[in-house]
């Protein structure tokens, strides 16, 4: 597994996890479980769509409780103690994320809908994971979208590259092939793998490109 650095400081400032209703929990999931393991602080937020799309691809309920969340999203990953894990209230616009004075490293949204995306790019919060995200944008902080949607509309290109202008970085859920993936999880591993390397953080097992097969004479391509 790769190891990140981090200074002392940064080691105290969690980082913020969104998770919206687009589909791919999965990407949510195996996110929680790298940062966690490496004993990262989350502050994790669920919009209200969450709850369905769950429902939807795992048959399961995710709960409403914040502490019984806590405890869901642990056994979902597969992390039962390491790290630090905060969930908080979609609904809870007071909460401590959605205010600039509460230091962080950022926030990634994984997987993050369409729908999301717009109300980003037109700098609108309706709710905490919103506000969250504008909060990272205002104070020159990261913040990383992993938009899940095929094909992209034009309205949903134009709303990407309103965010990438004013500071996002866009990570599409798009695994590559040449780490040559053997299992569904190493394609979604890859995608998490280089969303947290926006803010420098490398804890997800990756087989990273090494460069390509130097030609010998005679040889055609």
């Amino acid at each position: 597994m790769g190891s990140s650095t981090r200074n002392p400081s940064q080691q105290r400032q969690p980082l913020i996890v969104g998770v919206t209703g687009a589909s791919g929990l999965i990407y949510a999931v195996r996110t929680l479980k790298f940062l966690l393991a490496a004993d990262y602080a989350i502050e994790l937020v669920a919009s209200k769509s969450t709850y369905q799309v769950w429902q939807a691809e795992s048959q399961v309920r995710m709960p409403v409780d914040l502490k019984q969340q806590e405890q869901f999203w642990r056994t979902q990953a597969d992390v039962p103690q390491a790290g630090s894990l905060t969930c908080h209230a979609w609904g809870n616009v007071g909460a401590t994320i959605a205010s600039g004075s509460f230091r962080t490293l950022g926030m990634l949204v994984i997987p993050c809908s369409m729908s999301t995306v717009a109300k980003l790019a037109a700098g609108l919060s309706t709710d905490l994971l919103e506000r969250a995200a504008d909060v990272q944008l205002k104070e020159g902080r990261p913040l990383v979208v992993v938009p899940r949607e095929t094909p992209f509309s034009l309205i949903h290109l134009r709303n990407l590259t309103t965010l990438a202008e004013a500071g996002c970085r866009i990570v599409p859920a798009i695994p590559a092939w040449y780490h040559q993936p053997q299992t569904i999880l190493d394609l979604v591993d890859f995608v998490v793998a280089r969303a947290l390397d926006q803010f420098a953080i490398d804890c997800v097992p990756l087989k990273r490109w090494q460069g390509g097969k130097q030609p010998t004479v005679g040889e055609v391509f």
